[in-house]
């Protein structure tokens, strides 16, 4: 059984390795009738993109976006739409000399191991951040249809690289102000600064750094999820593990409910406009697997880059032999940064659809007065 969808309504196929010709994605489940344009899905890609800061890998793509089938005189058709960006900033050579010396940290043995070696060794293949952009673009999607039918809004930021952390929760507006105004993706411009001194002296040292990217998600309304299996956050952990580099998800209080009290942990139900909320979010949005009204709040644990300029110790997979290996190649000195905007876009997909399947958004998106859009 392959696995390279996510979804049941949304449904989301992605394809590309980080060395072949394209990365992509396809959308089976989109409602017709919804304003797209390639526009819409490039300012999305145009922010995982490196080359921000002279931290980020060299390796500088184009990603323009090209939509080849769903979308009709700037409108979804309710077929399925599919979106490529094509790899154009590809050397494949440091490759070839290492092919049978596993990467520590990488999925290089894995995936030796899980396709018999006929896995594209190159950049990682299957297994790279690359493949992100497949996400972002049906992210980006997600992100306009949640926007447009209700209200739904999904963010994300750094809150952690390394050992620096904002230590205060950032305002809404914090966040989207400053999140994409600086190269580290931090709502708190002040340690962003010390996030970007942090990233330029690991990366003299030839090391990379780990960090934590918070996600949220507002105005969702209370009632999505389908437990046990399908429950919303079981979802959306597995769409964010999905995620290269992730080792860990928490939700709301996360491992600090481990050392509350039940009188700590709970939150009180409040009755606020008419509508039933809680004075404290340590569930994070969801309950039971279904969310509660509250904003979804969760947090998001990156390795530090496995692609380092240090001597590491591996194997030769043909030989047996122990190797040094020292591997010179394009990487960041931490994912974290470039993972924002894929952390929303993995969000967004898996809110999307829960909402299609709770019926909350139509298969036809019509405009105020009922009209079926033209």
């Amino acid at each position: 059984m392959w696995s390279n969808s996510l979804g049941k309504s949304f449904v989301v196929t992605t394809f590309g390795e980080s060395h072949g010709k394209v990365v992509g994605v396809t959308i089976d489940g989109c409602p017709a009738g919804l304003s797209l344009e390639e526009d819409h899905i490039q300012a999305d890609l145009d922010r995982r993109r490196p080359g921000i800061l002279e931290t980020t890998s060299p390796r500088n793509e184009e990603d323009r976006v090209h939509i080849l089938s769903g979308v009709f005189r700037g409108f979804t058709t309710g077929a399925p739409i599919t979106m490529i960006v094509r790899n154009l900033d590809v050397d494949s050579s440091v490759y070839e000399t290492i092919r049978e010396t596993p990467r520590p940290g990488h999925a290089d043995y894995t995936a030796w191991v899980k396709y018999g070696g006929f896995n594209d060794y190159r950049g990682g293949g299957r297994f790279s951040g690359r493949i992100t952009a497949s996400i972002v673009m049906a992210g980006a999607v997600a992100k306009k249809l949640l926007k447009e039918v209700l209200g739904i809004e999904v963010l994300a930021h750094t809150v952690q690289l390394g050992n620096i952390r904002v230590e205060r929760q950032p305002s809404l507006e914090e966040i989207r102000r400053n999140v994409y105004a600086n190269p580290v993706r931090c709502a708190d411009l002040t340690i962003a600064k010390a996030m970007e001194a942090a990233l330029r002296d690991v990366m003299l040292k030839g090391d990379s750094l780990g960090g934590i990217v918070e996600g949220i998600a507002i105005n969702v309304p209370a009632g999505l999820g389908e437990p046990l299996f399908d429950a919303l956050d079981s979802d959306i952990a597995k769409a964010i593990f999905s995620i290269p580099g992730v080792k860990g998800v928490e939700f709301g209080s996360g491992f600090r409910a481990a050392s509350m009290r039940g009188s700590e942990h709970n939150d009180p139900f409040i009755i606020e406009d008419g509508r039933v909320l809680t004075s404290t979010n340590n569930a994070g949005g969801i309950i039971g697997g279904i969310s509660n009204g509250m904003p979804i709040l969760f947090r998001v644990a990156f390795k530090p880059t496995p692609s380092i300029a240090m001597e590491q110790k591996t194997i030769n997979l043909r030989t047996g032999e122990a190797v040094n290996l020292r591997f010179i190649g394009r990487h960041d000195p931490s994912i974290v940064p470039r993972a924002v905007p894929v952390v929303e876009a993995s969000t967004a997909l898996v809110l999307a659809d829960h909402a299609l399947r709770a019926g909350l958004i139509p298969r036809v998106i019509k405009d105020g007065d009922g009209a079926i859009k033209a």
